[in-house]
């Protein structure tokens, strides 16, 4: 079974700015990327996936906007396969009914934060409404953690060390830091130990290799492999394609007396079962 924790929904260019879209040429060094959305795309490069999470994203300051509902209707197309999560952005109003709507009313499984894209610190005072709905309910949440190419978006809200007061305080909800907050991840790595329910995705890494030998070599003497959870982050990139990097990180090191990272870890990561990790179901 593969599990991908990490996938994007949306209509491009619809749900950007053009400023975003602008700015969104810096995503990938020298690789300009298709943000176009395609089940079909989607599935032909994920040669053994079980289950996508799949959500959109708000964030107003950045120019980035996806209804929940147009990701209810993308999940109800494909229920056997994805699992939704609903977004909202705590600087506008009416966030918290959109995150009552996005769960109750439209049957969102957990939710997705963009902390850094919208302008806000997960540990402001002001969300503790999410954290106790999110407890009281059990949903899981998924933020992004580290770093972005937008201009605007203020790189202070998106340190890992946010997360440590969260889950202190709100210690039953399963929190996923997403891309184990590169370029951040001994904050992240450190933050995953102590939090029995805190865990990071390895989206959107394989293709800066020596930067993700580097943060798995940090799990990996911290003992913490088990923390970790597979995703892709498409449309940035995709599943076979992750899957191949990660299996490939330890070649660049030939000829080396750099230590290797452990392939039976790499594996389970691979094929961890992140719904029950997450205490996530298919409708399917």
């Amino acid at each position: 079974m593969i599990v991908d924790v990490h996938s994007h929904t949306w209509e491009y260019p619809l749900h950007f700015t053009d400023d975003f879209r602008n700015q969104a040429r810096r995503a990938r060094a020298g690789v300009e990327v298709d943000l176009t959305v395609r089940y079909e795309e989607y599935h032909a490069a994920a040669t053994d996936v079980t289950c996508t999470i799949v959500f959109g994203g708000k964030a107003k300051l950045s120019g980035l906007w996806v209804d929940d509902r147009y990701v209810a209707d993308y999940v109800a197309a494909h229920p056997d396969k994805l699992i939704g999560f609903l977004s909202v952005d705590p600087t506008q109003n009416g966030w918290e009914n959109e995150l009552r709507d996005g769960h109750e009313e439209l049957g969102l499984k957990g939710i997705k934060l963009l902390s850094m894209y919208a302008g806000f610190r997960p540990d402001d005072e002001r969300l503790d409404p999410l954290w106790e709905y999110a407890t009281e309910r059990s949903l899981p949440v998924l933020l992004h953690t580290g770093t972005t190419f937008i201009a605007q978006a203020p790189l202070e809200c998106t340190l890992p060390r946010h997360l440590d007061r969260v889950a202190t305080r709100f210690p039953e909800v399963k929190i996923i830091m997403a891309h184990l907050s590169h370029p951040y991840e001994p904050e992240c790595v450190v933050t995953i130990r102590k939090h029995p329910n805190v865990y990071a995705d390895v989206s959107a890494l394989h293709y800066r290799p020596f930067q993700l030998y580097h943060a798995l070599m940090l799990v990996q003497e911290y003992g913490v492999w088990d923390k970790l959870l597979f995703g892709s982050d498409y449309p940035f990139t995709t599943i076979d394609a992750s899957i191949d990097g990660l299996r490939k990180l330890n070649a660049q090191l030939e000829g080396t007396a750099l230590p290797r990272l452990n392939i039976d870890e790499i594996e389970a990561l691979i094929h961890r079962d992140s719904l029950k990790i997450l205490g996530l179901t298919q409708d399917g």
